[in-house]
This record gives structure tokens, sequence and C-alpha cells, in this order.
């Protein structure tokens, strides 16, 4: 047996005599595991990334941890779960500033994993190769947005019980599977205990299981790939080690975000509102923040057009990589300064065309008025579908044509243009509507 104890002991690492230097040893291991030995020096550039990334892995285990603490003290019962999460804010030492750090964290991953991207969108981060993480990244998103609507519902007050009533009526109108969804996500047709019971076990164990393995295969791909997208070299490029010119910048982005996060926490607290009373809706029930985008739509249109449209554009993202195959731009903001161009003047096309369909449509257009012998779902679904679809393809040819953009470029305006007005709709939900939904001044 002794030439297995040689090789066993030719596979252990060699390890320094001191502790110290054990220790360097082993967290060099583990970042040299997630990140190269060294690192193009244009990659280590703030405004190559921003550290979206970065802060968006940081985010995920700042809620995985303040997550597990707060599992201890939270019970997923109907009677019992606002009375443990006020427990929690009044009587637990640092329980409400955990809570505030849990709930401020899982909003704030959805922006910065929706700026990632767009980053990723605008520098070309999907060409040759990539393309598979493009697809996973838009999976991710996905993913990240139903984890923070499976924990809205836990604290089971007002807000959280009309929050969740409608956001799960909109997959009512997702064709063939909606109904199917909604059933199996509440136990039944009602938000009750089984629900309760249904999103708990969603938010604290499938979920987190499943993000942890796509997040693997993300970085892993990230790395495999060569990092970050950048422009081709014209000659050789400088490489610096990862430690410590990466680690540092890391380092430094974490403590920044961190600092940020603890101070928002702790003078915004997270919101609770009265015990959930299924007799008494708030007036305007409204569904969580980043869904009042598509909630905004289904006022314009019928839901099954708004659901159409909604998943015409992911699948549009998902198929990007396939029709923008401009590689040479590669790392290149909005691919040109012609694309720079274009991705502006769509974005301020959304901010000028959005709010005025908006108000046109709400004060002084009414279809199914003007032609009252067809049928609503023809004026109120099939002919806003067709339109806001040719309005995109015109908005597309515009920029394609009358600016002289090449067709990668144009894309990038056709998606500021998307961009901005999810926003302008997001805004117009969270702020301009009123009780019974009506359009109104905050």
């Amino acid at each position: 047996m002794a030439w297995f104890t040689r090789f066993v002991n030719s596979m252990r690492p060699r390890l320094p005599n001191d502790e110290r230097g054990r220790m360097r040893a082993v967290a060099n291991n583990l970042i040299l595991h997630l990140h190269p030995t060294r690192v193009p020096a244009p990659a280590l550039q703030m405004r190559r990334t921003w550290g979206l990334g970065g802060i968006s892995a940081l985010l995920t285990v700042i809620l995985v941890l303040s997550g597990i603490l707060l599992m201890f003290r939270y019970d997923a019962s109907i009677e019992r779960a606002y009375q443990s999460i006020q427990f929690l804010e009044t009587a637990v030492p640092f329980g409400s500033l955990l809570r505030a750090i849990h709930h401020w964290s899982g909003n704030l991953l959805v922006i910065t994993v929706t700026l990632h991207l767009v980053r990723v969108f605008f520098t070309g981060g999907f060409y040759g190769p990539r393309r598979s993480n493009w697809i996973f990244g838009l999976a991710l998103l996905l993913l990240v947005l139903f984890f923070n609507f499976t924990g809205y519902l836990l604290p089971w007050d007002q807000l959280a019980f009309w929050a969740i009533t409608v956001g799960v009526g909109l997959l009512d109108y997702v064709p063939l599977l909606g109904e199917a969804m909604a059933t199996f996500l509440l136990g039944g047709r009602e938000v009750g205990q089984a629900a309760l019971r249904n999103f708990y076990a969603l938010h604290v164990a499938v979920l987190p299981a499943l993000l942890m393995l796509m997040l693997s295969y993300h970085f892993w791909r990230v790395r495999k790939d060569g990092g970050i997208a950048l422009p081709t070299p014209s000659g050789p490029v400088e490489k610096l080690t990862t430690i410590p010119h990466l680690v540092g910048i890391e380092l430094g982005v974490a403590l920044l975000t961190l600092t940020a996060l603890l101070g928002f926490a702790m003078l915004v607290p997270a919101p609770l509102e009265e015990l959930a009373n299924p007799a008494h809706p708030p007036n305007p029930a409204k569904a969580a923040w980043y869904f009042l985008g598509l909630q905004e739509l289904l006022l314009h249109m019928h839901p099954l057009a708004a659901m159409l449209l909604s998943g015409s554009v992911m699948l549009g993202l998902a198929a990007v990589p396939y029709w923008d195959r401009d590689e040479a731009a590669i790392g290149i903001v909005g691919r040109s300064a012609r694309g720079r161009e274009a991705g502006l003047v769509g974005f301020l096309l959304s901010l000028l065309i959005t709010p005025s369909l908006v108000v046109i449509d709400e004060w002084w257009l009414d279809l199914p008025s003007l032609l009252p012998t067809w049928s609503t779902l023809i004026t109120n679904g099939v002919l806003p579908l067709a339109l806001s679809l040719a309005g995109l393809a015109l908005i597309y040819a515009l920029l394609r044509y009358p600016l002289r953009a090449r067709p990668s470029e144009a894309l990038v305006g056709l998606f500021s243009f998307i961009g901005g007005a999810l926003v302008v709709l997001t805004v117009v939900g969270v702020f301009l509507r009123g009780p019974d939904m009506v359009l109104m001044w905050p």
C-alpha cells in the first residue's frame, strides 16, 4: 500500500508551514477557481462592467444568508405569519434591520440583474459561443423575478396578499398553461394557507437550489468564454494578475455596496401594512412594482394581447444572438458611434411616444366604442397587439434607413425604445395610478 500512500500525498496541495500562509493559499485557490490567474488590463476598467455582475452575486449571497436567519423566526401559517413578522420587527434584536436588508437586497437584485443584461446587450456580449449564456441570463432574470414574487406573500399583510392576488391573476391569461400554473401556485383558486405553504417552499427550498445550479453554470460559462466581452485588440494586450488587481476592485465594489445597502436599510424599513384581509381589498390593488409595467399594459389592451406582446418581446430578446451577427463590434458600446446615436434616438422616442399613447388611450381613444359591431377581442386585443408590433417594426425601420444604421445598430435603438417604454409604463403604474386605477397626477 506504500504506492497508494505516495499517490495520495502527491495529490494534496502543498501549503506553507505558517498559519497565515496556509490561509492565504486557501483563499487564493478559491479565488483562482472562480477567476483566471491573469486578466486583460482593459477588463479592469470600471466602465466595462460597472461591477453589475459582481454586485448581483454579492446580493445573492446576502439574500441567502439573511433568508436563513429569518427562517428561525418565521412561521409559514396564515394564523401566525403576520405575528411572526411583527415579533421580528419589534422584539428580536436587529430583526427589523435584518428584514430590511433582505427585502431591499431582493429589490436591488432585480435592478442590478436587469442592468447587467442591458450592459451585456450594449457591449455585444452575446456573439459567438456567448449566445448560450445570453439566453441563460434571460432565464436567470425570470428566476430572480419569480424569487421576489414568491417572497412577496410571506409577510401576509394587505400589501402582500393583494399584490399576489393581482399577480397570480395575470397568469390566468397565459394561453394553455396559465390557469394550471395559477392553480399550482395557489394550491387551489384562492390565496390561502395552501398558497402560503407553496410560496414558502418554493422561496426557501426549490428556487435557491435552482438558482445555485444556474449561477454555477453561468459563472463557468463566463470563464470558459474568456471573461467579459472586449473589443478585438489591434496589438498585444497587457495582462495583470487577478490577485491583487481584480480582487482589489471586487473588494472595493463589495464594500461600497454593503455600505450603501446597510445605510438604506437603516433609514428605510421594509414595508409592513395591516394583517391581510381578503374581504377588504385596497384601492387601487396593484401588483409588485416589477410587474406594474405588465399591469399597465392590461389597462390598454386585452389580457391575452398583453401577454402575447410581452412574450414576443422575450422571444425577440432570446433571438438577438441569431439576428445580430456583427461580431466585429464585440465589446464596443452600442456597436459604433452610429449605434450609440440610434440607442439615444430610440430611448428619446420611447419617452415621447409611450406616455402620449397612455394619455390618448386613457382619455380619448376607445376602439370598442368606435367599432361597436366588432368583437371586443378584436378591438381591444387583436388590433392593439397588431398596432404595437407594427409600431416596433416601424421604429426599427426608421432607425435602419433614415438614420442609415446597420441592422445591429438599428437593433440597439429598438432595444433602447423597448427598455424605455417599460420604464415609462412602470413609472406610470407606480406613481400615476390612483383609486380604481384611474390616471392621475401624484
